[in-house]
């Protein structure tokens, strides 16, 4: 009973060894250990059937099964590290094919956006100015003549870090701080990332802003429409026609809505502009002489003009997009086109 057996544990290695051998990947050949070395593989089963055979004859097997499975343990090895070889000779860099040349990447429109409008600005005069996202109560609002029980302040949606810390709602204290620390006359421009509490088709919790101030004797009104007319020009087509409404804003006094001439219909009247021909693009006015109180300025002396506009606001009529959140899904059909 036992030389039978032995006789079915070598048929066993036979085969086994052959399925090494043949093996033609690692996928074929893990199979293969597991069909005759694994824990319920062939030699397993054979090595059960030693329990029932006499006693005397049980050492004769078992040596002969686990001779067999040292045998197949070293075979299995050196066809993988036959495999391994193989495998190492087909992955050769052939340095005669042709590259492939990877996708390249690009700026983010936003990104873009930003860039060319703080050209043009740069052109017109203004120096470019940062400042912190992490801002005071004091820069954020009270400097820019909003008292604590204003209702402007409604208006924010503020993201509060801590009873006087908060994300700045705009960039307008970067022109505070600017102001703090220089003279008269001054032209800055404050781009950067801005946040409130508000989110759907056309808002952002967190969006883009730059920000416009000049300072100097002798700003006027007139001043101010002539540099946000050679802004739109400059930004859209030499065609491109600006109006302005009158509006409220806590920080500038007169104030007015800025629109231009829709892009799509130029003035004409469509679904974009709601048939008014007319889209809104930014808010400015001029400086409130109660800000020059904060920074220590003469408003007998000094007048200045400010503006803001979102740069998502602007990237969306300037390549005609209806849905701000597609600037923030990184979804690279979209993205690519720019």
């Amino acid at each position: 009973m036992s030389d039978q057996l032995i006789e079915r544990i070598r048929e066993t290695e036979a085969r086994a060894l052959k399925a090494f051998e043949s093996a033609a990947s690692n996928e074929e050949l893990e199979a293969a250990r597991i069909e005759f070395l694994g824990t319920k593989g062939r030699l397993a089963d054979l090595m059960k059937a030693l329990g029932g055979l006499p006693k005397e004859d049980r050492p004769q097997a078992g040596g002969a099964a686990n001779a067999a499975r040292q045998r197949l343990s070293e075979a299995h090895q050196a066809a993988l590290e036959a495999l391994d070889r193989n495998n190492a000779g087909n992955d050769r860099l052939d340095v005669t094919l042709p590259g492939r040349r990877p996708p390249r990447g690009h700026q983010h429109v936003i990104t873009r956006t930003a860039a060319e409008i703080c050209d043009i600005l740069g052109r017109l005069g203004f120096s470019i100015v940062e400042g912190p996202e992490v801002e005071t109560d004091y820069y954020n609002f009270e400097a820019l003549n909003f008292p604590h029980d204003h209702p402007a302040r409604d208006m924010q949606d503020t993201l509060f870090v801590s009873h006087d810390l908060l994300l700045r709602t705009h960039t307008s204290p970067v022109q505070v701080r600017a102001m703090e620390k220089s003279r008269p006359p001054i032209w800055v421009a404050a781009p950067g990332k801005t946040y409130r509490r508000d989110s759907d088709i056309s808002h952002s919790p967190m969006f883009h802003q730059v920000e416009g101030l000049a300072v100097d004797k002798g700003i006027t009104f007139a001043d101010l429409k002539g540099v946000l007319t050679s802004f739109a020009t400059a930004m859209f087509s030499p065609d491109t026609k600006i109006r302005l409404r009158p509006s409220f804003f806590p920080f500038t006094e007169p104030s007015a809505e800025v629109d231009i001439a829709c892009v799509l219909c130029r003035g004409q009247g469509c679904r974009l502009c709601k048939g008014t021909g007319w889209l809104e693009i930014l808010g400015s006015g001029m400086v409130d002489p109660a800000l020059y109180g904060f920074v220590d300025y003469d408003p007998e002396e000094v007048s200045g003009f400010a503006f803001g506009m979102g740069i998502e606001r602007v990237a969306m009529l300037k390549y005609g997009l209806d849905d701000i959140r597609m600037f923030y899904e990184s979804d690279l059909r979209f993205l690519t086109q720019f």
